[in-house]
């Protein structure tokens, strides 16, 4: 627990130093309440010790300039001369508690152990809080889906930082939440910032936080998501989309354990376990100089793979099923079942949405279903028409590339998923493609898959 204290007496901020670092507590002080906000605004501080009377500006106007900065910090307020009117403004203006000099050291200490026990508590919360709304089990016991379930087991009570790789849908957030759960800080905040869901210029600020003033549109400071994590986890998704010019930043500010906020000059400190993820390929985003290599091995301490829905499609019942349950009671649209052979038409497809497809799907197969049964024969009309549009989606406007271009990429996308499916098993591949399979090795030379 990081303190602050704040009395023009340089005496009292040395005594009350010396007996808070004797219980392991992390103290800071100073005489004016201009310097403690200064402070303030720089570092992170659990709790702070304020005096009222204190030369410029006083004791309350202090107050109310730290509840600015941060509305969760406790602030226990001392006074020598103060009286009951005082005390009570204080309480109004968000102290948690008022001592009266001379301070009882014994008083204090019990004050800020109940202090620690209530900030652990609603760090806590808010760990809940971020967790709620979240599919959190792990469906499936495919044997790809044991071996990572028992990577996660492994890896999550380390600190070691954990890079997640795998195509969209298949729940890489899912793996990083799980870890969190399984890991030491657990108790404390588990933080997500999608880099790809915002604007370049954006992704900065929301990491390191701003200042007030920093750009438009900037009224208040704000706290970055290394700040909000402090503690816990912190989780970078599709980091593979963030730009350079930020890569470098965060490599420095996780070479130093310290951010400085946008439009700011002083560094903050933070204690925070990242995760990212990636549904590209940063070996060939770092071979076309899209993304540094010292960022990716510095993030790569364990990977870990997420398989995509098709490697693992007896996982798919199991999935269907617990979609099914959890649709239909958060809907109210009563409990529904699926028909004979509606589960095997679901496991002969190909799903390149992954597992976020399949529950797309099973959603809008109850909404749209009037009956307790979903057919066999619906599910195969959805699933044509869901096949059809990620189909056009993949078609390029007329005019954008060449026919030859087109041929090509298209080429490369088959053969790209036919070496993913077959776990790159060249003859296999090469027997399902119905070509040579010398021919195929070429290919796969040509479009760097292999």
């Amino acid at each position: 627990m990081r303190i602050l204290v704040v009395d023009d007496e340089q005496q009292i901020c040395s005594s009350l130093t010396g007996l808070f670092a004797d219980e392991g507590y992390t103290v800071k002080s100073c005489t004016t309440g201009e310097e403690g906000v200064k402070l303030f605004q720089n570092e992170r501080f659990d709790v702070v010790l304020l005096d009222v009377v204190l030369p410029g500006m006083d004791g309350i106007e202090t107050l109310k300039s730290l509840r600015e900065i941060s509305p969760r910090t406790k602030v226990l307020m001392m006074s020598g001369q103060a009286d009951l009117s005082t005390a009570v403004r204080a309480t109004k203006l968000g102290a948690h508690n008022f001592f009266e000099k001379p301070l009882n050291p014994e008083q204090i200490l019990l004050e800020l152990k109940n202090l620690k026990d209530q900030i652990a508590l609603e760090q806590r919360v808010v760990s809940l809080e971020s967790l709620h709304g979240w599919e959190e089990e792990m469906i499936g016991n495919s044997p790809p889906m044991r071996n990572l379930k028992k990577a996660i087991l492994k890896a999550a009570p380390s600190d070691g930082r954990v890079f997640i790789f795998g195509e969209s849908g298949t729940g890489k957030e899912l793996v990083a939440r799980a870890i969190h759960r399984e890991s030491t800080r657990r108790n404390y905040p588990f933080v997500s910032l999608n880099c790809a869901a915002l604007p370049r210029d954006l992704v900065e600020s929301e990491l390191f936080g701003y200042e007030k003033g920093a750009f438009t549109g900037a009224v208040q400071r704000k706290e970055g998501r290394f700040e909000t994590a402090n503690g816990g986890t912190l989780f970078l998704d599709e980091v593979g989309d963030m730009n350079l010019e930020t890569q470098a930043k965060l490599l420095r500010v996780l070479e130093e354990n310290e951010a400085v906020r946008v439009g700011g000059n002083k560094p903050y400190h933070f204690d925070v376990r990242v995760i990212s993820a990636t549904n590209k390929n940063l070996e060939k985003e770092i071979e076309q100089g899209h993304f540094r290599e010292d960022l990716f091995y510095r993030l790569n301490v364990i990977p870990l793979e997420v398989p995509p829905l098709r490697e693992r499609k007896e996982d798919i019942p199991l999935l269907a099923h617990y979609f099914l349950q959890q649709i239909c009671q958060r809907t109210g649209k009563g409990m529904k079942q699926w028909r004979r052979g509606a589960i095997d038409i679901f496991q002969s497809y190909s799903w390149p949405g992954n597992v976020r497809e399949l529950r797309n799907l099973v959603e809008r197969l109850i909404i749209m279903n009037e009956g307790e049964i979903i057919k066999a024969e619906e599910v195969e009309k959805i699933l044509h028409a869901s096949s059809q549009n990620f189909q056009k989606k993949n078609i390029p406007a007329l005019g954008s590339l060449s026919l030859k271009e087109m041929m090509t990429n298209f080429e490369k996308e088959i053969i790209e998923r036919g070496y993913q499916e077959v776990g790159g098993n060249v003859s296999k591949l090469a027997r399902k493609l119905q070509i040579d399979r010398a021919n195929l090795h070429r290919k796969l030379k040509f479009y760097g898959i292999k």
